[in-house]
């Protein structure tokens, strides 16, 4: 495991908690979040094209994930076997599964009678709620406190509205 996807240690007297690293679906959301300011123009089909534009993106960096930890942090100590291959594609997934909700609201957006600009900031908004939801899983899941986790929020949330902020900014 890589020092960035460490879980605090749980508080004194607390009961240790089942593994599960939420930090991939917050790195996700933020990845989606800037797919979906940066798109742009899109061509002939603008919904399809965001929703595979969302979706390969996050296979793809979620690839470029595991790739990192099998060959980086984890060759040096141990061999790859099947079992090692398949538990480092399991603990990197939620990289792919924070795409899905952002795209799903691309692919809805025309039955809420949203244009293509309102499917994008639709789109938007739900990879930023995501963003932070997922933070906030992640430290209640490591043994954060309520305080700290709002405070991730927080930080979180700051992270998303930069990022539109530089969509407003650069107006494509």
């Amino acid at each position: 495991m890589s020092s960035s996807q460490e879980a605090a240690a749980p508080p004194p007297g607390a009961r240790p908690r089942a593994r599960a690293d939420y930090t991939g679906g917050v790195y996700g959301s933020m990845l989606a979040a800037s797919v979906v300011a940066g798109a742009g123009i899109l061509g002939s089909f603008p919904r399809v094209e965001l929703v595979v534009l969302l979706l390969l993106t996050g296979v793809a960096f979620w690839i470029a994930h595991v790739h990192a930890e099998l060959f980086g942090e984890r060759l040096a100590h141990k061999a790859l076997d099947r079992r090692t291959v398949l538990s480092v594609c399991r603990e990197e997934w939620p990289i792919v599964k924070a795409a899905v909700p952002p795209a799903v609201a691309v692919a809805v957006s025309g039955l809420l009678g949203l244009g293509v600009q309102g499917a994008i900031w639709l789109s938007l908004a739900v990879a930023v709620a995501g963003q932070v939801g997922w933070s906030v899983a992640a430290a209640r899941r490591a043994g954060a406190s309520w305080r700290q986790s709002a405070a991730t929020a927080a930080v979180n949330l700051v992270l998303g509205l930069a990022i539109i902020s530089f969509k407003l900014v650069l107006k494509h």
